[in-house]
């Protein structure tokens, strides 16, 4: 044995050493057509591994550097797993249950050898290396479906017999600290994970179904809790807007659009941009999605009668200057708001509804007077999520007559179409991208408030210099960025045809 590496047991490709010791000595090797190694060393590790991993492989040896970040991406894709979940999943039965509770190791580390844990690390190790949001664990009479969400789109991923799924269940419960005993109602719960050293959060939720519970695993990337307005595809007069509100020393600003918009990544995008230390920044919401050093964030527990209403309350004693309620969805938290509003806070929130003008009058339907929504309301985000090309295989094709004519472009406008490839996993697209359209309450807009303007007469005013989405989209469409499918997706019939 030589440093921790069993000199008797032959290296499997393409995983060569163990994980732990790459991930500790700082050391990536792969094999080459050649028949030799590359080694891939980490900036600061010693060299003197080397020495070793060349005695190991009894091979040639070629050694490329590599910074700490680049290292680190390395070591995720080269001890992803592959497509052996589905061996281990059937490889389960009822003697294979395995519910002692893992410490908070990394999951790439771990030597746990029972087949129930080896298969929930594995899937949920290739879901956060595709970039996944969700993972949907289905049990039916036929067998156990694994569904994955990314980009938006909700693919099957694995197939399993029937007699795994409470295996699988009592597992996750296990991990995410639910009853496992509970199988009548829904239970909720949190997973705490790193993989390759990066911090994961895995949120559950269990429902109980006819073939057995359902479980849906919301996987949240830490690192998007940091995310900048850039990255977020805010350009032009949207950028302005938001950045403009964003400046006041009160008021409410409100980013509406349905579920999986990303009006929550939104809102951290602008807790990040208000975070300077300077200001006394507190949230509520439901639930905490991201952990921001320097924010205080509660979650609401209706179980204690803590609703968004009576969270607002509390914190605004807290002496903030920035509040953040999760959504205003009732007549009592959109009245608190807009008190809060009044007396010096910058109030940042959520509403449900289909455009930026539809923000207004839902709060309308709320109760909230004119007068005071008037004078309190400052911005207003409407978002879409589309889905990017994929840069490597995209490939131009001219807009035929229909598509001209729904996006207002002329025939034979030159647009860009998916193919698939391996760098997008054959699907065409690859990551997605905001698509915003922002009003701005200015003197002219508050007097429409004021005097009970309809959409149509708030909406001619405020977008005559601002992009609608149906607009933005055409936009990303003209800029190779997505497809004309996806823009009219997300904009509705009549914006488009405008």
């Amino acid at each position: 044995m030589t440093d921790g590496i069993p000199a008797e047991t032959p290296l499997p490709a393409p995983v060569d050493i163990p994980y732990g010791f790459a991930r500790t000595h700082g050391v990536v090797i792969a094999p080459g057509d050649d028949g030799s190694w590359l080694a891939t060393l980490r900036e600061g590790s010693d060299p003197a591994v080397l020495i070793e991993v060349k005695r190991y492989l009894a091979s040639p040896l070629r050694v490329a550097n590599a910074s700490v970040a680049d290292f680190d991406r390395l070591l995720s894709d080269h001890y992803a797993v592959d497509s052996s979940a589905a061996g281990l999943a059937g490889s389960l039965d009822g003697s294979d249950i395995d519910l002692s509770l893992p410490s908070a190791e990394d999951l790439l580390d771990s030597a746990d050898d029972a087949p129930a844990i080896r298969l929930i690390n594995a899937i949920i190790a290739e879901a956060v290396r595709q970039g996944v949001s969700d993972i949907h664990i289905e049990p039916y009479e036929s067998g156990l479906v694994v569904r994955m969400r990314a980009d938006g789109v909700l693919r099957e991923h694995l197939r399993m017999p029937p007699h795994v799924a409470p295996v699988v269940v009592s597992r996750i419960k296990v991990m995410a600290r639910l009853d496992i005993a509970e199988r009548r109602v829904p239970q909720d719960g949190r997973i705490a994970l790193t993989l390759a050293g990066k911090a994961i959060d895995v949120r559950v939720s269990t429902l109980p179904s006819r073939a057995g519970e359902r479980v849906v695993l919301r996987i949240l990337d830490k690192d998007t809790a940091g995310i900048d307005f850039d990255v977020l595809g805010l350009s032009g007069e949207a950028d302005r807007i938001l950045r403009e509100a964003l400046a006041e020393p009160n008021g409410i600003i409100l980013v509406t659009g349905p579920t999986g918009s990303g009006k929550t990544t939104t809102l951290y995008a602008a807790l990040k941009q208000l975070n300077d230390g300077q200001r006394n920044i507190l949230t509520v919401e439901d639930p905490v999605e991201y952990a921001v050093d320097g924010v205080g964030q509660t979650q609401v527990n209706a179980k204690v009668g803590l609703d968004f209403a009576a969270g607002l309350r509390a914190i605004l004693r807290q002496d903030p200057d920035v509040v953040m309620v999760g959504e205003i969805r009732d007549r009592e938290t959109a009245d608190i708001a807009v008190q809060a509003s009044l007396t010096g806070h910058l109030v940042l929130s959520t509403v449900h509804t289909n455009d930026a003008v539809g923000a207004i009058t839902r709060l309308k339907d709320l109760k909230v007077e004119p007068f005071l929504l008037a004078s309190t309301l400052r911005a207003v985000i409407a978002q879409r999520l589309v889905r990017k090309l994929c840069d490597h295989c995209r490939e131009p094709v001219q807009a035929d007559n229909s598509i001209a004519a729904m996006l207002g472009l002329d025939i034979g406008t030159v647009i860009w179409r998916p193919k698939g490839c391996e760098q997008c996993g054959q699907t065409g697209y690859k990551g997605r991208i905001g698509v915003f359209e922002a009003i701005k309450v200015d003197e002219t807009v508050r007097r429409y408030i004021y005097a009970g303007g309809d959409e149509a007469m708030i909406a001619r005013h405020a977008f005559l210099k601002a992009p609608t989405l149906a607009s933005s989209a055409r936009a990303m469409v003209a800029k190779g960025l997505t497809t004309a499918e996806e823009a009219i997706r997300v904009a509705r019939r009549e914006d488009v045809d405008a």
